[in-house]
């Protein structure tokens, strides 16, 4: 079984909406506002590109990312990396050309059969609606979160406000940074 991690930016608060500074969020591009750079903070994500053998995406954040990621050196890895976008909207048309296979999943029963296949770790990017539904179906594995010294108030949040059983999480790495940031990487207990 392959092992589904989700990878987020998330204020003390749970937000994890617009941190690169997509419009029409009130604080947008929090990641970077007032938040002094420091590159060993962002060594996961680099880890991340070189562990993942798959990259799953809600629509919106596939929209998003697709329009930008295909041309950035930083994100050069997952160009050749097969795309997964869970969407009952999206259509064939709809995809980007230059951003090597995507295919469109239509349920969380398709994920989960993805799980099944072959291969090795797929991450999740952004995705705040499929990630929540993800957790609540018991699909996510592992965790990679990067916990930014703010309280942002509202805003899309990482995890669902569904009343469900407790889901017990292991501590499996973690790092404080001189800007605040902490790295906490929780694998799932089943």
């Amino acid at each position: 079984m392959r092992t589904l991690i989700s990878s987020a930016f998330v204020s003390l608060d749970g937000v994890v909406e617009a941190p690169g500074g997509e419009e029409g969020y009130r604080n947008a591009g929090w990641t970077f506002k007032d938040i002094e750079f420091v590159p060993e903070a962002f060594a996961l994500k680099g880890a991340e590109q070189e562990q993942a053998t798959a990259m799953l995406l809600g629509r919106t954040s596939y929209e998003a990312f697709s329009g930008v990621w295909p041309d950035m050196e930083d994100f050069a890895r997952y160009k050749a990396l097969p795309k997964y976008v869970v969407s009952t909207t999206l259509t064939e048309d709809g995809l980007v050309d230059n951003w090597g296979d995507t295919t469109i999943l239509r349920s969380l029963d398709e994920v989960a059969a993805l799980k099944e296949t072959e291969g090795g770790p797929i991450i999740v990017h952004g995705s705040a609606s499929l990630n929540r539904a993800l957790s609540d179906a018991g699909l996510i594995d592992r965790y990679h979160l990067l916990v930014f010294p703010l309280l942002l108030g509202a805003g899309k949040r990482l995890f669902s406000a569904t009343d469900k059983d407790a889901q017990k999480l292991k501590l499996v790495e973690h790092e404080t940074y001189a800007n605040g940031i902490q790295k906490n990487v929780f694998d799932v207990v089943r």
